[in-house]
């Protein structure tokens, strides 16, 4: 009999109301998917509520025993940490009594389950079992994180900056979107080989008309784009070397330059 994949397994622990009656059919008569089932339903309860930590146990020291021969550590740490932090007894004895070398450990402690492992499921077996539960876990939690992630900006239009006359700087400029639809111009040059300083332009393709956008100070700059500025009217980015005479004018003089393509 076939069994559920892993995205039908998922989708039905994750929403009880989830409408999939031959699924949910095959649950009740295949006992290897129900327990996969049961599995990825804590995974969920585990995300989406506090665990009930009035259920859990101390493990014994053999646990402790396990994990530093499985990782091999050394020596200073064989000592079980949760033993070390034990209580100790009236007289400063430690409250569990230590067992002679070459004594037999005795049975587990009372409070400390047996670990017998389960036969894997087909879904694990076939290595699927990891994207199976944390699709469940993205899914749980995708609810708060799409609520908290903010959005990316969107990336417009670009242009690739060579360099005009006697410069022989390079970059790139894009222009971004953020989410309130607010834009702004973010130019890269690989060096600043102003005499002066340089200012960023947004210039009309028949460079009649021009916008300036800001002083650029080093080699990076973001610029905010005019609210209502179209770009296929002002699609030449320029960044010009003006001298410190005061006038607002652009110098003539170019560095490099570029057009915005989407």
């Amino acid at each position: 009999m076939p069994h559920l994949d892993p995205e039908q397994l998922s989708l039905l622990a994750l929403y009880e109301g989830w409408e999939d009656p031959e699924g949910r059919e095959h649950l009740e008569g295949c006992a290897e998917c129900a327990a996969d089932y049961a599995a990825l339903r804590r995974t969920v309860d585990a995300v989406r509520t506090t665990p009930d930590t009035s259920r859990l146990s101390i493990p014994g020291p053999q646990v402790w025993a396990g994990i530093h021969g499985e990782l091999g550590l050394g020596e200073s740490v064989r000592e079980d940490p949760l033993t070390a932090a034990a209580p100790t007894a009236a007289g400063g004895q430690p409250a569990a009594t230590e067992r002679n070398a070459g004594e037999p450990a005795g049975p587990p402690p009372s409070n400390v389950a047996s670990f017998v492992p389960r036969k894997k499921a087909w879904w694990q077996r076939t290595g699927t079992w990891v994207a199976a539960a944390a699709a469940v876990v993205l899914v749980a939690a995708g609810g708060i994180w799409a609520g908290t992630r903010p959005a990316q900006p969107t990336q417009l239009a670009q242009a690739q900056l060579t360099p005009l006359a006697q410069y022989s700087a390079t970059g790139s400029a894009k222009v971004v979107e953020s989410a309130d639809g607010s834009r702004s111009l973010q130019v890269t040059l690989d060096k600043d080989e102003a005499r002066g300083y340089q200012e960023v332009w947004l210039i009309a393709p028949d460079l009649s008309r021009l916008v300036s956008l800001g002083v650029m100070n080093s080699d990076s700059g973001t610029f905010q784009v005019p609210a209502g500025l179209q770009l296929a009217d002002y699609p030449i980015v320029d960044v010009s070397d003006e001298p410190v005479d005061g006038n607002p004018a652009h110098s003539s003089v170019s560095i490099v330059r570029g057009t915005l393509t989407s």
